[in-house]
Parts: structure tokens; C-alpha cells; sequence
């Protein structure tokens, strides 16, 4: 009974509302707020679909609509920059010069002029496109391109969408060179390729199938025995022989897949009339070039003969005179000292324009070991007096060999020296850590001594037990010390003793700049080669040994490059004796050895120039470019 009462009450309750004028317009009020909320909704959405606008692009770039990171090529992602701005009233649409090298194929050619950028893209004479230098990235008006190769391109969110038209590979014809091997691949049409190259193997992927019958010939290599001989001198040379090469679909993409002799790459370049695909296998890659690629910036790649030996040599020459650039070191973990990454996304992570690989490191606990010093604060102390480079904000470089000295002296006069500075190069003795390691510190060895520091007075201690497993919060208006070995005894380090903290370089006048990175060995000096990997207590096996090598150097003009060296043609990577030499041959005065083999990776504008992105290492930290707007 009660229930059906409630039921009548609420009937007439809602009758009323809907009937009255003042239930009308709560109804119609509370129907247009749930609109507003729905529109307000899909504002937010629409805002969290695109990425927030760059300050600076919106100052720099009139137009300015969007940007992103992301460029997907028929469905494959690639993390390439990319803009859009509207001019006379069309959208025009830029790509990352070295991004749009690497997944269209582009052959960017040697310039003078930083805003215009000529490419070659299988036709007989070069094109000239725009570029702007919207910091860290370089792009390339590509709006025109892209619609004369017949793609269509979105945007979703920050990635770019491109679809191009797929191509056919018709025939494939290869022949021996003087100086390797060369494969043509002809196409119904021009279409965009990438290269990918490990040490014994690379691979060229287009945006095309090939007919069946190919891919039958080409499966494998021992399969493909009937190698056509060339009726175009121009593109083939002739010649017969076993493939080097197998041929794969993969559904709307084809694979060239080369076993590479040692020290051989590919180098891919196109004709038109008809389409053609020229994949060079060949010891003396990659092709001169020289591009002024900023006010101050300027890359180069060329060959430096050493004695019988050639050596292929990419560097950066940088005006550290110029205001709108500046140089600091800089490490893959912004929080702390643990932790690695590679070049190209540690110049991403700190928006640099440009990075090389910096110094040496612990592979397993991913430490540093060497002298980092960023815009005057220390984020590790130098060891074994090792080479280090030097800089200011005004242009002024130093290089030499480096020690940091740091005394802690006690209310009661002892003087303690500290060995070891945020270093994760662990030995006996007392070793000092700053927040720049990290939030805190877990002892490397058995029953370390921890003590805290903060306002000159000894705010705690303890022992740290077993190695590895009990971590020590680290002050951030302090520091903490370890003493490592019985060095020192807890009774110097009592809780309520004042102390006080010395720290000066040895030389001292590195003590005036406030960026430093160590490495070593120190190559060159006031124009002399000083070589000395003995003293620098590098041991025998790294200085003999023939690697890929990185360098710092200052160059007779002042100029500050940064320098990449592979494997000589035919050969092996240059020693550390060759290095030096090559340096000098380049006309540095002043030269710094950097931690190479696999680590040796030189990026620019968010992409290796120097070697396939597939075959560097993980470093720990390096030296960034950046350039101001």
C-alpha cells in the first residue's frame, strides 16, 4: 500500500515539473548544461589528441599550426620530427632533413646556404628545397615532394600519416666493379627506400612488391646463379657472378638483403627513365658532402688517406664564438648518474640539435668514469688523470690532462683527501656523493662507512653493510661520504664533528670553465701529438687495438669539431697512434679521445649521420649542440 502511494506521489511530482512553467525551465536548464558539459568534453579531447604547440615554433614559425615525432610511412613508424604552417594560405608540410634521408631515400648534397637544401631523388639533376632551422630540428619544405612522388598525407595527433604509391620491381641485374659490386633494381615507378646495415649484413626495404619469378630466382643465395650482364654501361658496368643478395616480400614492402664482406656498406642512389634503384656493395662509403647546415653549424663527411690507408671521416665543425649556440655535456638520465641510452635519443631527451658520445662508463652498473662537469656543477669527478676538454659560454676551450682534489678537514684538524667524486669507479678510500648522483646511494662494497654532511657538521653515520643492498638517502643541501676499505676510522666522522670541504682542479685553471668532459687519451696538444695511453693507466689491449673512434677536437681556426672515424677502406677501424695522426691531418690543434668501438655515434637533427642506427651502442653520456631560436 505504502509503495503505491509513493509510486502516485512521484507521477504528480513529475507531472507538475513537466507542466509549470518554472518545470519547463528546469528542464530546458538542466538539458542545456549536460550540452555545455558534452561540448567542454570534447574540447578536452580534441586538445589531449594533438601535442601541446612548442613556444618556440609558435614564436618562430608564422603560421604555425602543429607539430609531432612520429611519421608513419604506409603503416611503419618512424620517429622522425615533423611541422605544419599555413603560407599564402596553403598548409605546407616540414620534415627533419636527416629524418627524411633516412625512410624517403633523400640524398641531401653538399650546400652553402643553410635554407636551401638540394636533394637528389631519382632524377638526373638536383632539386633545391627550403629548409628552416626551427630548433633542435632542421626541416625540409617536403609539401611539394611529397605530392609529386603521388603520397597523401594526415595528421593524428603527433604523427604524421603518409601514403605512397606502391611500386613494382620489374628486373634485377647485377654486375662486378673494380670496386665491389653494384645490383639495379628497375621499377614501374620511383618509390621510397631505407637502409638498415649491421657489420656482415645489410638491407635495403622499398615501397614495392616484386613479380614472383624474381623472388623465386632471389629466395636465397645459393639459388641465384644466373646473374644478367648489363646493357647500360652507365648504371651496371657489367660483369657476371654468384648473388650476393636474396629478395624477400613482405606483404606491400620488398627486401634487398646483402651479405656484406668486411668493412663494405651499401650505397643507394637513384636514376629516372626508367626507374632505377642502384645499390652499391662497396668498401669506400659513404659519399663526400659538405652542408652548412646552420649559422655555425657545418657537417662534413669525406676520405682522409693515412699512409696506404684510407679512412672515412664525418664530423661536425661548430663556432662555439657564436651567441646562438652553446655546448654541455649531457647524460642519459636527467634524475641521476645510473642509467644509458643512445645518442640520438640522448639528444632527444635534452632537445640538443646535435650530440656525440662522451666518455667511458661501467657497463654493468651503467656508472660514469669520468670527469662531467655541466654549467659549473660537478656531476663526476675526474679519475686517474686522464684527457679532458674544457669550455666557456664565450668560446674559450681547454684541453689536458685532469685531477680534481677535494680535502675534507675535520674540527680537530685531520685533513682527509677524497678520492673519488659521483664516480662509479670504486676504490679504497673516502669517496664524496652529491644529489647529482641521485636521490640516494647503495654501497658498492662490504661495510662501507656512511656518513651525511649538511651545514659543515657530521649529521649522521653508519655502517652500510653488505654491498648492494641497503640504500643511504643522499641530501640535497648536503652530501653523503663513504669510506671504503677501513680507510679511514668512524672515530674521524663522529656525529657533531664540524668539517670543512676544499675542491680545486689540478691544473688549476681548469677551475675557470664551467663544462668539462673527460674521455682520453688526450690526442693533441698546442698542435703537437701527445699520446701517452700508458700514463692515462688505459691498458695494453685498448691501446693497440683498431676500432671505430670519436673525438673533441679544437681546429686551428678555433672551430670546435666533433669527429667520427669507422673502418678504414678494405679494413679495419684506425688505433689510437692512427687516430691522433688523423686528427692532425685535419688541422686540429687541440684533440681529445673519446669512448669509441660501438659507442662511437655522431647525431644530428635526431639522426645518425655517421653509421646505421642498428650497430651503436648504449652510451652514458655525451656532448650536446644546442641552438638557440
Amino acid at each position: 500500500m505504502k509503495n503505491k502511494n509513493l509510486q502516485s506521489s512521484i507521477k504528480k511530482w513529475l507531472k507538475n515539473i513537466f507542466l509549470t512553467p518554472f518545470g519547463l525551465s528546469f528542464i530546458l536548464s538542466l538539458f542545456f548544461v549536460l550540452i555545455y558539459g558534452l561540448f567542454l568534453n570534447s574540447l578536452t579531447v580534441q586538445a589531449q589528441s594533438f601535442p601541446q604547440r612548442s613556444p618556440q615554433l609558435s614564436q618562430t614559425l608564422q603560421g604555425f599550426l602543429q607539430q609531432g615525432n612520429t611519421i608513419s610511412l604506409d603503416n611503419r613508424k618512424f620517429p622522425v620530427a615533423w611541422i605544419q604552417w599555413t603560407e599564402n594560405n596553403a598548409v605546407r608540410t616540414g620534415i627533419s632533413d636527416t629524418g627524411a634521408m633516412q625512410i624517403f631515400g633523400l640524398e641531401l648534397l653538399s650546400t652553402n646556404q643553410p635554407t636551401n637544401q638540394p636533394i637528389a631523388w631519382f632524377s638526373g639533376e638536383s632539386t633545391s628545397i627550403k629548409a628552416k632551422l626551427l630548433p633542435p630540428y632542421r626541416y625540409l619544405d617536403l609539401t611539394d615532394f611529397l605530392q609529386n612522388s603521388g603520397g597523401q598525407f594526415q595528421t593524428s595527433g603527433d604523427t604524421l600519416l603518409l601514403n605512397s604509391p606502391s611500386a613494382e620491381i620489374t628486373s634485377i641485374r647485377e654486375g662486378k666493379q673494380i670496386w665491389g659490386k653494384r645490383v639495379v633494381l628497375e621499377l614501374t615507378r620511383p618509390t621510397f627506400w631505407q637502409i638498415s646495415q649491421a657489420p656482415t649484413e645489410g638491407v635495403v626495404m622499398l615501397n614495392g612488391t616484386a613479380q614472383a619469378s624474381l623472388v623465386n630466382q632471389f629466395s636465397t643465395v645459393a639459388a641465384a646463379k644466373t646473374i644478367a650482364q648489363s646493357k647500360d654501361e652507365d648504371d651496371l658496368g657489367g660483369g657476371t657472378g654468384n648473388a650476393s643478395f636474396r629478395l624477400e616480400n613482405n606483404g606491400p614492402t620488398s627486401k634487398v638483403i646483402f651479405s656484406l664482406p668486411t668493412a663494405n656498406k651499401l650505397q643507394v642512389s637513384s636514376l629516372n627513365n626508367p626507374a632505377r634503384l642502384v645499390i652499391d656493395v662497396r668498401p669506400d662509403t659513404p659519399m663526400p658532402k659538405e652542408i652548412a647546415w646552420a649559422e655555425g653549424i657545418t657537417w662534413q663527411q669525406q676520405f682522409i688517406r693515412l699512409g696506404k690507408d684510407t679512412f672515412p671521416v664525418t664530423w661536425l665543425e661548430i663556432d662555439p664564438k657564436s651567441p646562438k649556440i652553446s655546448l654541455k655535456p649531457i647524460a642519459t638520465n636527467l634524475n641521476g648518474l645510473e642509467g644509458t641510452g643512445s645518442v640520438v635519443n640522448l639528444a632527444n631527451l635534452w632537445q640538443a640539435s646535435a650530440a656525440i658520445n662522451g666518455g667511458f662508463f661501467n657497463r654493468n652498473t651503467k656508472q660514469p668514469l669520468g670527469a662531467i662537469r655541466q654549467e659549473g656543477r660537478w656531476l663526476s669527478g675526474p679519475i686517474l688523470n686522464r684527457g679532458a676538454i674544457a669550455w666557456n659560454n664565450q668560446g674559450k676551450i681547454k684541453v689536458g690532462r685532469l685531477s680534481l682534489q677535494e680535502i675534507l678537514t675535520t674540527s680537530t684538524g685531520q685533513k682527509l683527501p677524497i678520492s673519488q667524486l659521483n664516480s662509479g669507479y670504486v676504490q679504497k678510500g673516502l669517496a664524496r656523493y652529491t644529489s647529482a648522483w641521485g636521490p640516494s646511494y647503495t654501497p658498492a662494497t662490504d661495510n662501507e662507512m656512511i656518513a651525511i654532511v649538511q651545514n659543515n657538521q657530521i649529521m649522521f653515520q653508519q655502517s652500510g653493510g653488505k654491498s648492494g643492498q641497503n640504500p643511504f638517502n643522499i641530501p640535497t643541501d648536503g652530501y653523503l661520504l663513504t669510506a671504503r676499505g677501513n680507510a679511514i676510522s668512524a672515530n674521524s666522522l663522529l656525529v657533531g664533528t664540524q668539517v670543512s670541504l676544499a675542491s680545486n682542479t689540478i691544473p688549476a685553471d681548469f677551475n675557470q670553465y664551467a663544462n668539462i668532459l673527460g674521455a682520453g687519451p688526450l690526442m693533441l696538444e698546442n698542435g703537437r701529438i701527445v699520446l701517452d695511453s700508458a700514463s692515462e693507466k688505459f691498458n695494453k689491449g685498448f691501446q693497440q687495438q683498431n676500432a671505430s673512434r670519436s673525438a673533441i677536437a679544437v681546429h686551428q681556426n678555433g672551430k670546435f669539431l666533433m669527429i667520427a672515424v669507422h673502418n678504414r677502406v678494405g679494413g679495419k677501424g684506425p688505433t689510437l697512434t692512427e687516430m691522433a695522426a688523423l686528427l692532425n691531418q685535419l688541422g686540429a690543434k687541440d684533440a681529445l679521445n673519446l669512448d669509441g668501438g660501438s659507442s662511437t655515434a655522431l647525431s644530428l637533427g635526431g639522426q645518425l649521420i655517421d653509421r646505421s642506427a642498428v650497430t651503436a651502442a648504449r652510451v652514458h653520456n655525451g656532448l650536446g649542440v644546442f641552438v638557440a631560436p
